[in-house]
C-alpha cells in the first residue's frame, strides 16, 4: 500500500524510482538475485552507493506514508468509537422512552378498566352481561387475544409451581398468592465481586415482584437449592463493562451487598437487563395504581380550622421545602460515562481522572438528588475500572523495565483518586519484584569479591532510585513514609540472604568475607542522602554469620597451632637468605611490632621459633581482618576469640619450661616467652583499643595473670 504513494526516489530521478518501485513490487522479485544482477552490472563502488542512496530514499519515502497512513486511520478508528458510543447513548435513551410510553398505554388501559367497573357496580345486569361476553368458557366468540390473555395467565401460575417445586427450601418463605407470577428465568454464573472468580452456578427466577437466585445442586439434575430472595423494591441493576475475558456480566445491588453474575452471551445478558427494569417498572405502576384505589375508600382526613395566623403560609413552606433540581442537562455531564469510557479505553488516565475532578467540583455543593445518585452509580463504575486498570499497570506482571519513574503516571492517578495507601502498597511490591528480579539476573562471578560488588551497586542503587522517586510521589502523604521503612527492612533482608549466600554459605576466607562487608557497608551509607540509614539494618542481619565465621576461622586458629605446637623442637629459624630475612621484617612491621629488629642475629637468623612466629603473624592477621567486620553486637565474640587464641601459645610455652630439662632450650624458650609477653600482647592490646575505641580489660588481666608463670623458673 505504501510502496504506491510518489513517482519519484529522492536523489534517483522519477523514471529510475518508478522502476526500481516496480521491479521491487513484483511478484517474481527474488532479493539475492538482484544483487547478483546489479553487482555484475554496476561499474564500481560508486554505481552501488548510488544505487543504495536510492533505495534508502525509497524506504524512507515509504516509512513515511505508512506513518500517514496509520496516523489517519487511527483518528478514523477514535472519531468512529466515539460515533458508535454517542449511537449507543441515543439507542438506551431511545428504549427507555419506548418502555415509559408502554407504561403508559397500560395505565390507560387499566383506568378503562376501573371504569367499566365502576359501571358494572352501578348496573348490574350490564355487568353480568359483559362477564359472560368477556368468559372464555362460556363465550365461543371471545376474540382470539382474550382467550389467549387468559390461558397466558393460568399457564404463567402453572409453570411459576412446577419451577419453584424442582427448589429446595424455598416452599414456606415464598407463599402462593393469586398475584405472583414467574416473568423470566435462566442459568447464570456467579463472580466473586473483589477478585473476579468464579464462585458457582445460579438458576435466577424473576417474579412480578421478587428475585428468587437458586444454586444448582451438582448430584441430582434439574434440582436447585434455595439461596436468596430479594425484593424489587430494593433492588438495582448495574451494566458491567465488558473486560476481556469478564464479559456479558452484570450487578446486582442490594444494601449493603452486592453480587455480579455472568449470562451465557451478549443476548441473553441484555435480556435480563431489559427484562428486570421492565419488571421493575411494571412493580411500581401497579403499586401507584393500587394506591390510587385505596385512596378514596380512606376517609378524608378532617379539614383545618381556618387559620388567623398570618405566618402560617411561611410555616407550612418551611416545614415541606421543595427539593433543589440539580441541572445535569450540560452536555459534558450527559456524555461523562462514554467520554470515561473513551478515556480508559485509550488509556487516558490523566484525562479521566479531570473529568471525575470536575465532576466533583460541580456538584461538591449540589444536593444528593436521585438524578444525582444515578449519576453517581454510573460514575463510580467507571472509576471502578480506571483503579482496576491502574492497579494492573502496577501489578509486577507488567514490565518492570524503566526504573521507578515508569510507576509515576500510575501512582499519581490512584493518589488524585483517593487511593494513596493502594498506591503505595503497588508501588513498593513493584519496586520489590523489580529488585529480586535485578538480583537474581545478577551473573555469579568466580571472583566473590567481584560479585559483591555488582550485587551491592545493584541493589542500593535501586533502593536509592526508589526513594527519590517514593519522596516525590508521597510528598503530601507523610503517613506512607512507614511503610517505606518497613519495606526497606524487608529489601534489605533479600539483599542479605543473596550476601550470605555467596560470602558466608560458600566458606570463604575471613579477609574475603570483611573486605565485602566492608563494600556494603560503604553502599549502605549512601542512603544517608535522603536520610535514611539502614547501617543497623544489616549489623543486626548479619551478626549471626559474622559470629559464625569469626568463632569459625578462631578454631582454624587453634587447630593449627596445636598442631604445630605438637611438632615443636625449640630451634631457632634461619631464614637462608636476606631477602626473606627482610620480607620476614616487613611482615613483623605491618603486624605491628616495630622492634623485631633485636630478636634478629647474624647470617639470616631469627632469635625465635618457628611456632612463635607463624602464631604471631596469623593472630594479628585474624585481628586486623576482624576489626574491618567490628560493630558493637560483636564485641565480646571478637575479645573471647582473641583470648582464646592467646592462651593455646601461653600455655604450650608455660609446659614447656614445665618439661624441658636441657639449659639451652629453656633459656631459648624464656625468650619467646619474653616475646609474647612484652611485644605481642601490647600490641594486640594496642591495635585492638584502636579498632573498637575503648581498651579492652579482659586482655590486660590475660597480660598480668600470665607473666609469673612465664617467669617462674628464670631464678
Amino acid at each position: 500500500m505504501a510502496l504506491s504513494v510518489g513517482e519519484g526516489a529522492a536523489g534517483g530521478g522519477g523514471g529510475g524510482g518508478s522502476r526500481l518501485r516496480r521491479q521491487l513490487e513484483s511478484g517474481s522479485y527474488a532479493a539475492e538475485e538482484y544483487v547478483k544482477q546489479l553487482s555484475q552490472q554496476s561499474d564500481g563502488d560508486r554505481d552501488l552507493q548510488e544505487h543504495r542512496q536510492r533505495i534508502q530514499a525509497l524506504s524512507e519515502e515509504t516509512a513515511q506514508s505508512l506513518k500517514r497512513n496509520v496516523y489517519q486511520n487511527y483518528r478514523q478508528f477514535i472519531e468512529t468509537a466515539r460515533e458508535i458510543s454517542y449511537l449507543e447513548s441515543e439507542m438506551y435513551q431511545l428504549s427507555h422512552i419506548l418502555t415509559e410510553q408502554k407504561g403508559i398505554m397500560e395505565a390507560v388501559t387499566q383506568a378503562l378498566l376501573q371504569q367499566a367497573s365502576a359501571a358494572d357496580r352501578d348496573d348490574p345486569a350490564l355487568g353480568g352481561a359483559r362477564r359472560a361476553a368477556a368468559d372464555p368458557h362460556t363465550n365461543p366468540f371471545l376474540a382470539l387475544s382474550a382467550k389467549d390473555n387468559a390461558a397466558s395467565d393460568e399457564g404463567r401460575q402453572r409453570t411459576l409451581t412446577t419451577l419453584l417445586e424442582k427448589v429446595e427450601g424455598c416452599r414456606d418463605l415464598l407463599p402462593e398468592s393469586p398475584g405472583k407470577y414467574l416473568v423470566y428465568n435462566g442459568d447464570l454464573v456467579e463472580y466473586d465481586a473483589d477478585h473476579m472468580v468464579q464462585v458457582q452456578r445460579v438458576h435466577a427466577f424473576l417474579m412480578n415482584d421478587c428475585l428468587l437466585v437458586a444454586a444448582w445442586l451438582p448430584n441430582r439434575r434439574g434440582a436447585y437449592r434455595y439461596d436468596a430472595l430479594y425484593p424489587l423494591d430494593g433492588l438495582a441493576v448495574v451494566n458491567v463493562k465488558d473486560n476481556p475475558p469478564m464479559k456479558d456480566m452484570f450487578k446486582l445491588l442490594m444494601f449493603p451487598e452486592s453480587r455480579i453474575f455472568q449470562a451465557e452471551n451478549a443476548k441473553i445478558k441484555k435480556e435480563w437487563l431489559e427484562v428486570l427494569e421492565e419488571t421493575k417498572r411494571n412493580r411500581v405502576l401497579s403499586e401507584k395504581r393500587r394506591l390510587e384505589q385505596e385512596a378514596p375508600v380512606r376517609a378524608p382526613p378532617p379539614s383545618p380550622p381556618e387559620a388567623t395566623n398570618p405566618f402560617e403560609e411561611e410555616d407550612e413552606e418551611e416545614a415541606t421545602p421543595e427539593e433543589e433540581v440539580v441541572d445535569l442537562s450540560l452536555e459534558w455531564i450527559q456524555e461523562l460515562p462514554e467520554d470515561l469510557d473513551v478515556c480508559i479505553a485509550q488509556r487516558d488516565f490523566e484525562g479521566a481522572v479531570d473529568l471525575l475532578d470536575k465532576l466533583n467540583e460541580y456538584l461538591g455543593d449540589k444536593p444528593v438528588t436521585q438524578p444525582v445518585r444515578e449519576l453517581r452509580t454510573k460514575v463510580d463504575e467507571r472509576v471502578r475500572q480506571l483503579t482496576d486498570v491502574l492497579v494492573f499497570e502496577l501489578s509486577p506482571d507488567r514490565s518492570l523495565r524503566g526504573g521507578p519513574r515508569a510507576t509515576r503516571r500510575a501512582v499519581s492517578q490512584l493518589i488524585r483518586l483517593g487511593q494513596s495507601t493502594k498506591a503505595c502498597e503497588l508501588f513498593l511490591r513493584n519496586r520489590e519484584a523489580a529488585v529480586h528480579t535485578a538480583i537474581r539476573q545478577l551473573r555469579i562471578e568466580g571472583a566473590t569479591l567481584l560479585y559483591i560488588h555488582k550485587l551491592c551497586h545493584v541493589f542500593f542503587t535501586s533502593l536509592l532510585e526508589t526513594a527519590r522517586e517514593f519522596e516525590t510521589d508521597f510528598a503530601g502523604n507523610s503517613g506512607c513514609y512507614s511503610a517505606f521503612v518497613v519495606w526497606a527492612r524487608s529489601a534489605m533482608r533479600m539483599f542479605v540472604d543473596a550476601f550470605s549466600k555467596q560470602v558466608f554459605d560458600s566458606k570463604e576466607s575471613l579477609s574475603t568475607a570483611a573486605e565485602c562487608v566492608k563494600v556494603a557497608k560503604e553502599h549502605c551509607k549512601q542512603l544517608s542522602e535522603i536520610g535514611l540509614d539502614l547501617t543497623f539494618i544489616i549489623h543486626t542481619l548479619l551478626v549471626k554469620d559474622i559470629k559464625g565465621a569469626l568463632q569459625s576461622y578462631k578454631d582454624i586458629i587453634m587447630e593449627a597451632t596445636k598442631h604445630r605446637n605438637s611438632e615443636e623442637m625449640w630451634r631457632r629459624m634461619n631464614l637462608m637468605t636476606p631477602e626473606a630475612l627482610g620480607k620476614l621484617r616487613e611482615e613483623m612491621k605491618s603486624c605491628g611490632v616495630t622492634n623485631f629488629d633485636q630478636y634478629t642475629g647474624d647470617d639470616c637468623w631469627v632469635n625465635l621459633s618457628y611456632t612463635v612466629v607463624a602464631f604471631t603473624k596469623q593472630t594479628m592477621t585474624f585481628l586486623e581482618e576482624a576489626l574491618k567486620l567490628y560493630f558493637p553486637e560483636l564485641h565480646m565474640v571478637l575479645l573471647e576469640s582473641l583470648v582464646e587464641i592467646i592462651l593455646v601459645a601461653i600455655q604450650h610455652v608455660d609446659y614447656s619450661l614445665r618439661c624441658e630439662q636441657d639449659p639451652e632450650k629453656k633459656a631459648f624458650i624464656r625468650q619467646n616467652a619474653s616475646f609474647l609477653h612484652e611485644i605481642v600482647l601490647p600490641v594486640v592490646e594496642k591495635r585492638f583499643e584502636e579498632g573498637v575505641g575503648k581498651p579492652a580489660k579482659q586482655l590486660q588481666d590475660l597480660r598480668n595473670t600470665s607473666k609469673p608463670p612465664l617467669y617462674v623458673y628464670e631464678q
